[in-house]
């Protein structure tokens, strides 16, 4: 089952810290019992934890390392709207 968070990343500027939350979405491996954990709003940002609390370290760190990134290639971008995500049950007959 997926479990959805809010992880807040900080960024930082010259004049001012800019603080987004981003929801974050951890999935169990049924067999490992290792966290994958994924941000839908940063495409490719991605991460993982033998534990929940560790892959909730390790994908707050990617997150701040992929904005990072970005705000190097394209300031703009970080002042950008996050896209919004809504996560809901759907119901299968299988």
């Amino acid at each position: 089952m997926k479990k959805v968070y809010n992880v807040g990343v900080e960024t930082k500027t010259r004049k001012l810290n800019i603080v987004r939350n981003y929801p974050a979405v951890f999935e169990q491996d049924s067999k490992s019992r290792w966290y994958t954990a994924f941000i839908p709003a940063l495409p490719g940002c991605i991460s993982q934890g033998k534990n929940f609390e560790e892959a909730m370290k390790n994908i707050q760190e990617a997150a701040e390392l992929y904005l990072e990134v970005i705000s190097k290639k394209d300031k703009d971008e970080l002042k950008k709207d996050t896209s919004r995500v809504i996560v809901a049950p759907i119901q299968l007959a299988i």
